[in-house]
């Protein structure tokens, strides 16, 4: 039974004057805990990640940093075929933008979470996870990564010793394996559904499949993704059902 748990959420994923889904960063923040910033390579850029980072000081809200592969044009949802090296510069590049942008705000970063396809890679690619932690571990060793438990990502980083945030995925649908089901294009959600499926996980610890199944969860963290149609309705309904449940909702 939970009693606090964390809720996060995707923001600054526009560039310029360009919005990605319904551009509500500023009425989401208010509502969650925690906040993933896109860091320039899939959305982002630094005008938008500052405001991003006054917005969730002004809230009180937890502030990590998203790197996604270098993909602007498909939103970091599309895998791209680049070396090691390749990727965890390219991580490590976004966290030392965010970082200082945040240090500039007189902030400190709570945490890093992956996004989209690089997301993914990173739950099933051995090789590229242990690289990557290793690297967080010099240069980022508070950090804790938010990921899905079980995962290449998540066995890496307990190897390293860094902390890890389990996630629970509000908006996304589930494998018999526990494992969300990857998607470029997310359809309208029922919040009201979303809401109770966030109930049931919370109070009982498992999630219906896609086949039907119902599939133990475990996890720290509700994500909401910023880009799925109707996100406020979505973090609004999710909100209001943890807080009528009595569950606090708080960063790790």
């Amino acid at each position: 039974m939970t009693t606090t748990i964390d809720l996060n959420a995707d923001m600054g994923e526009g560039f310029g004057a360009w919005q990605i889904g319904d551009g509500v960063d500023t009425q989401i923040m208010p509502l969650i805990s925690s906040a993933n910033v896109a860091a320039g390579f899939h959305a982002g850029d630094p005008t938008t990640m500052a405001g991003n980072l006054r917005q969730a000081a002004e809230y009180g809200v937890a502030v990590g940093v998203h790197p996604g592969f270098r993909d602007l044009v498909g939103f970091g949802r599309r895998h791209i075929d680049a070396s090691v090296e390749e990727l965890v510069n390219d991580a490590l590049y976004q966290l030392g933008a965010l970082r200082e942008l945040a240090a500039h705000e007189g902030l400190s970063l709570h945490h890093f979470k992956l996004h989209g396809a690089l997301f993914m890679h990173a739950a099933h690619d051995d090789e590229f996870a242990q690289a990557l932690c290793r690297a967080l571990e010099q240069v980022a060793p508070s950090l804790p990564i938010y990921c899905l438990a079980g995962t290449a990502i998540d066995r890496a980083a307990s190897e390293a010793g860094l902390k890890r945030v389990h996630e629970f995925y509000a908006d996304r649908d589930y494998n018999d394996e526990g494992s969300i089901v990857f998607v470029r294009k997310v359809k309208p959600l029922d919040p009201q559904a979303v809401a109770r499926k966030v109930l049931k996980a919370c109070h009982e610890g498992v999630v219906e499949a896609v086949s039907g199944k119902q599939v133990p969860v475990s996890f720290q963290s509700i994500c909401i993704h910023s880009d799925t149609p109707g996100a406020l309705s979505l973090v609004q309904s999710v909100r209001s059902a943890l807080d009528q449940a009595g569950i606090q909702v708080k960063a790790p």
